[in-house]
């Protein structure tokens, strides 16, 4: 399974930037082992299901140290016995293109 998911303080000291609480998310999810990709809106990981909800919840309890409260947005591509997917859906997109 593919998940994408964007976690993000609120309502704590922050200011304008939460650059920081972020980077302790992806921290998480590059410690975690999984295949994954981060761009300027979300990180995408790939593996089983308790896999990648383990890793969206640690990351969330990490940003969950720099602020009262969380926002999580998750999108998930559930597909059982594929892998790699992560990088296969772009190649097949751009053997359309």
């Amino acid at each position: 399974m593919l998940v994408a998911f964007s976690v993000a303080p609120s309502g704590g000291p922050t200011g304008d930037s939460v650059a920081e609480a972020v980077a302790a998310a992806v921290r998480v999810v590059r410690a975690s082992g999984l295949p994954h990709h981060t761009d300027a809106m979300f990180t995408t990981i790939e593996g089983t299901w308790d896999e990648c909800f383990d890793v969206v919840r640690r990351a969330t309890e990490a940003v969950g140290q720099f602020g009262p409260r969380v926002s999580l947005v998750l999108k998930a591509d559930i597909r059982p016995g594929h892998t790699g997917e992560l990088e296969g859906k772009l190649q097949r997109l751009e053997q359309h293109l």
